[in-house]
């Protein structure tokens, strides 16, 4: 089992080619550091009790009603076809920062947790779908629930072209009136937008009745901000090169940086959305057990 560890980590999937091999070799690395699945229970419902048959798999087994009974009953499931999970990806310009602190890329980052998490979902026998944006909607993948549908995820995100600014307002009130169905919405971006505007359509989704849950990605330099010497940083999105001393600046850019997170983090809050800050020197299991958590606490809820 601590041979799949490795591959939670974002420098060791680097090297490997193939967004879809990396992407079930992710989910296995975390399962496998697991003392049991986590597949099991997420993806069906409890059905009805049968009796025990030489052969049947003893996890199943309701030791509960054999306390009362002295007989082997097995829980019998049946499958939730009604789910489906959407994946809204920023693919904005943005996002293609990589500092010298970081193994990748936040949009490579991206592209594994959104690969991670598709095969998950399929793996449970789910649909999922997927959305690439920037100032517009770019690609609309249609959810499915078909192994296959694998590769048409990754080959979409492998092809992206992040050129544009980031607009998630208006994309997420699109979104919310294409996306009819109920289900649960995943947001991967760094959320380098007007707040105000993108919780306006956060709430949209929500209204629609759909399950949000949102993934911050965003590199180790941006947070911690470790710069000594003068350094001309490259705008991005259409923002102009500033010539800087940035060791008079650190405590100053520091306080709003972390001012940033705490308004997304209490946005999120306020609408009942789960919350993630992905860092892209960290391993991927973060992604992974919030995705899960979120998942077995929306079919408690059901």
């Amino acid at each position: 089992m601590e041979s799949y560890r490795k591959f939670l980590s974002p420098q060791t999937l680097a090297d490997l080619q193939g967004l879809d091999l990396k992407a079930r070799l992710i989910v296995e690395g975390y399962v496998a550091g697991l003392h049991k699945s986590p597949y099991h229970g997420f993806s069906v419902e409890f059905a009805e009790h049968r009796e025990y048959a030489p052969g049947d798999d003893l996890r199943y087994v309701d030791w509960k009603v054999f306390g009362k009974s002295d007989r082997y009953y097995l829980k019998q499931y049946e499958e939730e076809t009604n789910f489906a999970c959407h994946l809204l990806f920023d693919s904005s310009e943005s996002m293609l920062y990589k500092s010298d602190r970081a193994p990748v890329s936040k949009l490579t980052y991206a592209q594994y947790v959104a690969a991670a998490l598709a095969y998950l979902v399929l793996q449970q026998q789910d649909a999922v779908g997927l959305a690439m944006f920037d100032s517009a909607v770019r690609t609309f993948v249609r959810a499915s629930s078909h192994p296959s549908h694998l590769k048409q995820i990754c080959h979409t995100l492998e092809n992206s072209l992040p050129l544009g600014e980031t607009a998630m307002g208006p994309i997420f009130h699109d979104l919310a009136e294409r996306i009819r169905k109920r289900g649960l919405v995943v947001v991967i971006s760094d959320l380098f937008d007007n707040l105000p505007d993108m919780f306006l359509g956060l709430k949209h989704l929500r209204h629609r009745r759909h399950d949000v849950l949102v993934f911050q990605v965003i590199d180790p330099a941006e947070q911690d901000f470790p710069f000594q010497d003068l350094t001309l940083f490259k705008g991005l999105e259409r923002l102009p090169e500033q010539l800087t001393e940035p060791r008079s600046l650190r405590a100053a850019y520091c306080r709003e940086f972390e001012r940033f997170l705490q308004e997304v983090r209490r946005g999120c809050r306020d609408l009942h959305i789960d919350y993630a800050l992905l860092r892209t020197d960290a391993p991927l299991d973060v992604a992974l057990r919030t995705f899960l958590a979120d998942r077995a606490s929306r079919l408690h809820r059901t």
